[in-house]
């Protein structure tokens, strides 16, 4: 069966219905491969420079502090010893990769289970084009979400906002940190779940069709 989601105008109205890409929009949804897909963004995303010094990479603490026997203390060799203020480290963080390996297959499957899962769900809309936004302003992209309803709700958007005929998209949308935009190409599993609708233009939907058919 087809899938069909709303069609929307420049006021955020509805104005019909698009049929999408069965093959890409109409999958069985994988839920464990989401997962994973997530899990994998999300290591990373991870930096991985934490660092801590061990005794002997702390500056000092080369001279034995007192000697060995006679003075009554415990033995002490070094005044950077872990049990000291100021010593080493045991067993601390290093710089280390969290990367994780995915393989191209299971990617594809995560993103076509995620976008059928917002078909189905009704998150996903259509809209020409972001044209109507005349000037770079808040206020225009504010109206438009605000007419569709979806006022201080998670929004992503998938656009080609590199694109100069979407300039104004762009500059509209960097100051609502409600809104995210996403090139069609570059789909995160995590974005497409965690938001509460997702807007894509013609041209981004031909792109991902392109993309993730099954004929590619």
């Amino acid at each position: 069966m087809a899938v069909k989601v709303k069609k929307i105008d420049a006021q955020g109205k509805e104005a019909g219905a698009i049929e999408l890409m069965d093959e890409v929009f109409g999958t069985q949804p994988n839920l464990h491969v989401m997962h994973l897909a997530v899990k994998r963004e999300l290591a990373n995303g991870r930096a991985g420079t934490a660092s801590t010094l061990t005794r002997g990479e702390v500056r000092g603490g080369g001279k034995k502090p007192w000697k060995q026997k006679g003075t009554g203390r415990a033995r002490a060799g070094s005044i950077r010893s872990p049990l000291w203020k100021g010593g080493g480290v045991i067993f601390g963080p290093k710089p280390r990769s969290f990367e994780m390996s995915m393989p191209k297959k299971m990617r594809r499957l995560a993103i076509k289970s995620a976008l059928s899962v917002a078909a189905t769900e009704g998150k996903l809309q259509v809209v020409d084009s972001f044209t109507f936004l005349s000037e770079p302003k808040t206020k225009l992209m504010n109206n438009f979400i605000a007419g569709m309803g979806l006022k201080e709700k998670k929004v992503l958007i998938l656009v080609d906002y590199k694109d100069d005929a979407n300039k104004n998209l762009g500059l509209a949308a960097r100051n609502l940190p409600e809104i995210k935009l996403r090139l069609p190409l570059n789909l995160s599993v995590k974005d497409l779940i965690l938001a509460d609708a997702v807007i894509a233009t013609e041209q981004a939907l031909q792109e991902i069709n392109e993309r993730f058919g099954n004929h590619v």
